[in-house]
């Protein structure tokens, strides 16, 4: 069974977080499966590289969680690849720390799926719109694996939520 990682990036997680709390939570109940909430471990933005490299070299895959801002990323998660990601270490004729591993992301969105589409109000696919982390994983010879995606977060019913939550737990043990 593969060791992943799940690497939660969401600045209010057990505040105003109601999708990636749940999420998160449920990660954390499976076997083989570690959750790091990085805005709890790093509310001052100040990352151990170290201890982020080592948990990485532990795990088999790696999957960033987070909620889409403007169609990118919370800066702590920016942050972590800036710091974290080191030549020689991630990448380079040295660097093969994520060779043979999985990199996936985990994001939710406020906006239903219909929104991101070429004709809907975004212009673009959630795939369009997670070719950045697609681009890293090939920069740093990872397996990219499709994102799990949450769609229309805001307003999310209990039953979709649970929904979720089942099929995370699904995407985490393949």
């Amino acid at each position: 069974m593969k060791k992943t990682l799940v690497l939660v990036f969401h600045p209010s997680l057990n505040g105003q977080s109601h999708v990636n709390k749940a999420l998160a939570d449920a990660a954390g109940e499976l076997a083989n499966v570690i959750v790091r909430d990085e805005y709890a471990l790093y509310p001052d933005g100040r990352i151990d590289v170290k201890a982020e490299q080592a948990a990485v070299e532990a795990a088999d895959r790696i999957v960033f969680q987070f909620p889409l801002y403007w169609f990118s990323s919370p800066a702590l998660l920016k942050e972590w690849e800036d710091e974290v990601l080191e030549h020689g270490w991630a990448y380079g004729s040295e660097g093969h720390a994520f060779e043979g591993k999985e990199f996936a992301v985990a994001v939710s969105t406020g906006s239903p799926e219909s929104k991101y589409q070429p004709e809907g109000d975004n212009k673009f696919t959630i795939d369009q719109v997670l070719v950045p982390f697609e681009g890293t994983a090939n920069h740093i010879n990872a397996t990219w694996v499709k994102p799990f995606v949450t769609f229309a977060s805001f307003g999310i019913t209990d039953e979709a939520l649970a929904k979720a939550v089942e099929d995370y737990k699904a995407f985490l043990t393949k």
